[in-house]
C-alpha cells in the first residue's frame, strides 16, 4: 500500500502542469497574452525572476512582462502600493506625492520646477522644453513661471478626475508634430488584451474614467519627477485597485500627464496566491509604452536598446520588491 501511494504520489508530481502552483486563470493570461512558455512558467514557480519583451503592434511600442513568487502575502503588497511614496523610493525618484480627493494646488507644494526642468521664459509653440497644450504654452509667453505649471497640471487633474474635457490636456503642442495622448492610449489600451481577461470591465473603467468604473475598485493619482534620459521628467499617474477573485487581485497604473518621453502608458501588476501556500503569492508585471522617440530614423536601433533596458529594469524592479516584503515579514 505505501508503495503504490509512493508511486502515485510520484506520477502526479510528474504529470502536474508547469506553473500548477499559479492560480489556472491567471496562468492562462500569463501564455496566451503574455508569451510566457511552460520552462518560463516552471522557472517562476522554483523562485526565479522571469522577463522577457512582448509583442508591440505599433511603431513606437514598447512591451515588457515579468514574474516573481514571493514569500508574503498579497495583503502586504497591496499596501506597499497604496503607501505610494515609500513604494517608489529610490535614487531616480527625485520627488514624489500623493494627490487628495479632491485634489488641490497645495499637494503639488513638494514639487520643484528648475531649469533642469525647463526653463519656462523660452517655451514656445512647436519648440518647449516640456509637454504642453497650445493655450497652456501661449499662456507662458505672458506669466512664465512654475506657478503657472503647476495650475496648468492641477487644472488637467482636476478634469481627469471629473471627467471633464474643459481643463484638460488633450494634445501637446510642444513639437512641430502634436501627440494626443488620449488617443495612444487607446492604442496602447487596445494591444493589452490581457487587461480585460482578468477583469472584463476593467478597460472601459481606464478609458472612461470616472465614468464605468468597475464595482469595488480603488483609485488614486500621484504625481512625481523622476531622473531618466538628459533630464527629469513629471508624471501624473492614475492607479486602481481591484480584486476579480478572493485568489487575485490586479493594480494598474495609467500614465495621465508626461512632461518628456511618454506619449502613453499602462503597466499591469497580478497579485495571485500560490495555490500550495497562502504564505506565499505570485508577482505577475506587464507595461506597454509608447513614445516618439522611438519612431522615425534609427528607430529599430533604439528600440532594441529601449528594450534591454526596459528589461533589465523589470528584472532589477521585481527583485526589490520581492526583498522588501520578504524581508519586512
Amino acid at each position: 500500500m505505501r508503495v503504490a501511494f509512493a508511486v502515485a504520489s510520484l506520477l502526479t508530481v510528474v504529470a502536474a502542469p508547469p506553473g500548477g502552483d499559479i492560480d489556472l486563470d491567471v496562468r492562462a493570461v500569463m501564455t496566451r497574452y503574455l508569451r510566457f512558455s511552460a520552462g518560463d512558467l516552471a522557472d517562476v514557480q522554483n523562485g526565479k525572476v522571469v522577463r522577457h519583451s512582448t509583442d508591440a503592434s505599433a511603431p513606437g511600442e514598447l512591451a515588457v512582462a515579468g514574474a516573481v513568487r514571493i514569500r508574503a502575502t498579497k495583503t502586504a503588497f497591496l499596501d506597499r502600493v497604496r503607501d505610494i511614496a515609500q513604494f517608489k523610493r529610490g535614487p531616480d525618484i527625485l520627488q514624489i506625492g500623493r494627490f487628495s480627493a479632491p485634489p488641490v494646488l497645495q499637494d503639488l507644494d513638494a514639487l520643484t520646477i528648475d531649469k533642469d526642468d525647463f526653463d519656462p521664459r523660452t517655451c514656445r509653440l512647436g519648440d518647449c522644453d516640456i509637454r504642453l497644450p497650445a493655450e497652456s504654452i501661449r499662456r507662458f509667453q505672458h506669466e512664465p513661471s512654475a506657478a503657472l505649471f503647476k495650475q496648468v497640471l492641477l487644472d488637467h487633474v482636476i478634469a481627469y478626475e471629473k471627467g471633464n474635457a474643459n481643463g484638460r490636456i488633450a494634445e501637446y503642442d510642444d513639437d512641430a508634430r502634436p501627440i494626443r495622448p488620449q488617443e495612444e492610449f487607446e492604442g496602447v489600451l487596445r494591444d493589452t488584451p490581457s487587461l480585460g481577461a482578468l477583469v472584463p470591465g476593467l478597460p472601459d473603467h481606464l478609458r472612461h474614467y470616472p465614468s464605468d468604473r468597475v464595482d469595488n475598485s480603488e483609485d488614486f493619482l500621484y504625481w512625481s519627477k523622476e531622473r531618466f534620459g538628459i533630464a527629469p521628467f513629471i508624471t501624473v499617474t492614475h492607479v486602481t485597485i481591484v480584486c476579480p477573485s478572493p485568489r487575485t487581485c490586479v493594480v494598474t497604473t495609467k500614465d495621465v500627464y508626461s512632461s518628456r518621453y511618454i506619449d502613453a502608458s499602462l503597466a499591469l501588476s497580478i497579485a495571485t496566491d500560490a495555490r500550495s501556500d497562502p504564505e506565499h503569492f505570485y508577482l505577475v508585471y506587464v507595461n506597454r509604452s509608447r513614445a516618439s522617440a522611438l519612431k522615425g530614423g534609427l528607430a529599430s536601433l533604439r528600440r532594441a536598446l529601449a528594450g534591454r533596458r526596459a528589461r533589465g529594469s523589470l528584472e532589477d524592479n521585481l527583485k526589490s520588491i520581492k526583498n522588501q516584503l520578504e524581508q519586512a515579514r
